[in-house]
């Protein structure tokens, strides 16, 4: 049985939707008609090419590995947790980092993609404050093959927010996150916390 934390972080579902039958990036590569641009669009926007796929340990069966994730402000420097440092994800909980009230701010993440092609990557973000949610978000990021050497890391920025602003919302907040498939599989889950606070620190 699922626990609350983990309902609150299910993605969404859509009536009728039906995940499409699992092909192998050879299988797709396969898949050639000059006279279907629509099809040859669609391959290159999963970046199935001809370049050869990057050498991946085979011992390593994560599909989908986050290399980083940051928080991107105009004019400021990236504040960016680089997740391949050993307890770099605990430190998100219990180091919280500051956002200035009314600031708009994307977050980015670089990840690579190996073994087989990726299907509807999405992140998931509940935030809640003194125990009580104030937001969820879902953003689809999409599907990818394989990274290859012409293409050797896929970043993704996600929508422009808004932190919230005036003294009611300034304070500390707590966040649990979620990088999850179609197929419901977790390539990447963790909380972290931040501050809401009448300026940057």
């Amino acid at each position: 049985m699922a626990s609350a934390a983990d309902e609150e972080l299910a993605a969404s579902k859509t009536d009728g939707f039906k995940v499409g039958e699992k092909k192998t990036v050879e299988e797709y590569a396969k898949l050639v008609d000059q006279n279907d641009e629509s099809l040859n669009r669609w391959k290159a926007s999963l970046g199935i090419s001809s370049s050869p796929c990057l050498p991946v340990d085979p011992k390593d069966t994560r599909r989908c590995v986050i290399h980083s994730l940051a928080l991107e402000v105009a004019g400021r420097p990236d504040i960016t947790i680089d997740l391949s440092i050993p307890g770099a994800l605990q430190s998100l909980k219990t180091k919280p980092f500051t956002i200035k009230e009314g600031a708009k701010f994307r977050m980015k993440a670089t990840f690579k993609v190996q073994h087989d092609v990726l299907s509807g990557l999405k992140y998931i973000q509940v935030v809640k404050r003194k125990g009580i949610r104030v937001s969820k978000d879902e953003e689809m990021l999409g599907s990818y093959a394989p990274n290859t050497e012409e293409k050797p890391i896929y970043e993704k920025k996600f929508a422009e927010d808004e932190a919230p602003s005036g003294m009611l919302a300034r304070g500390h907040y707590e966040a649990a996150s979620r990088f999850v498939d179609d197929d419901d599989n977790d390539h990447l889950k963790f909380d972290w916390s931040f501050d809401i606070a009448k300026d940057w620190k």
